[in-house]
């Protein structure tokens, strides 16, 4: 897992609201497998190792159910560490019954998809080898293909499910934009993304160091979607981690430069992007 680490910007959290936090808190512990690291309030935020926070639900006051065909969350993605972790947790699926949405051989990647209580999207992955990757002209050739479920099973270890391991990370996060010139400007340019992958005119996947993506961009939801209203459920914000403050500094700068917004608070550099989707910029 060294595409999450220094030197590399990447997201290390994600920020949800939620309807109904009861709900979703036996939702992440018992179908996805995260445990509990701190709960006040309405406010609950989740950890696969204990100490390190992956995501954030939060149950507002008031709030509206997720709006279809807005700007937002498409999936936050959980990378596990191996082939055999990914193996477990389709066994303890099958075993639980929980509906799948879909399951996907990427190639450089396999993948299963689902989705909260309250429709937010969940990939949970394990990569391949990134020695395996095929590049073409700087792209890393990636696909939709069949997921070969039994080719998975036959590497599983045998342990029974303990929920996430401890090393898992957030692998990535997916959007939904309006405009996907304006998001390739904001995301390139100013926070200093590379692009990996371009599906047509319709989706880019960005990352550094060469990883397959750690941020994906998509107009499915159709170009000019709306952003969703400040109480409806679904993304509030996610986190990118710089790994020094010149680099930070260099982010906020470059953001400025493009005409982005840029505030201070509580320690962390907060902007939106021309979709409306909050980022903190950490380090």
């Amino acid at each position: 897992m060294n595409f999450h680490r220094e030197p590399h910007i990447f997201v290390p959290h994600v920020y949800l609201k939620v309807a109904d936090l009861q709900r979703s808190i036996l939702f992440y512990q018992q179908v996805i497998g995260f445990q509990i690291l701190e709960q006040a309030g309405k406010i609950a935020s989740l950890t696969a190792d204990g100490k390190t926070p992956l995501l954030t639900i939060e149950q507002p006051e008031i709030f509206h159910p997720k709006q279809p065909r807005t700007t937002g969350l498409y999936h936050f993605a959980l990378l596990l560490p191996s082939r055999s972790d990914l193996a477990n947790v389709i066994e303890h699926f099958i075993k639980i019954g929980y509906p799948l949405q879909g399951a996907s051989d990427h190639l450089v990647s396999e993948a299963l998809y689902l989705a909260d209580p309250d429709g937010n999207g969940i990939e949970i992955y394990a990569d391949r080898p990134s020695s395996t990757w095929t590049w073409r002209n700087e792209e890393v050739v990636m696909a939709t293909e069949r997921l070969d479920i039994e080719s998975i099973l036959a590497e599983g270890d045998g342990r029974p499910w303990a929920g996430l391991p401890s090393n898992t990370v957030m692998g990535h996060i997916h959007l939904h934009v309006s405009d996907l010139n304006k998001a390739e400007e904001f995301y390139c340019k100013g926070l200093g993304f590379d692009i990996v992958t371009r599906y047509g005119g319709q989706a880019l996947f960005i990352s550094t160091g060469r990883y397959h993506h750690h941020i994906g961009l998509n107009t499915w939801n159709g170009v000019g979607a709306p952003a969703p209203s400040e109480n409806s459920v679904g993304m509030k914000n996610f986190t990118l981690v710089y790994p020094n403050e010149d680099a930070r500094k260099h982010a906020v700068a470059s953001l400025e430069k493009i005409g982005a917004a840029v505030i201070l608070e509580n320690g962390h550099f907060i902007t939106s992007d021309p979709s409306g989707n909050q980022i903190l910029l950490s380090l």
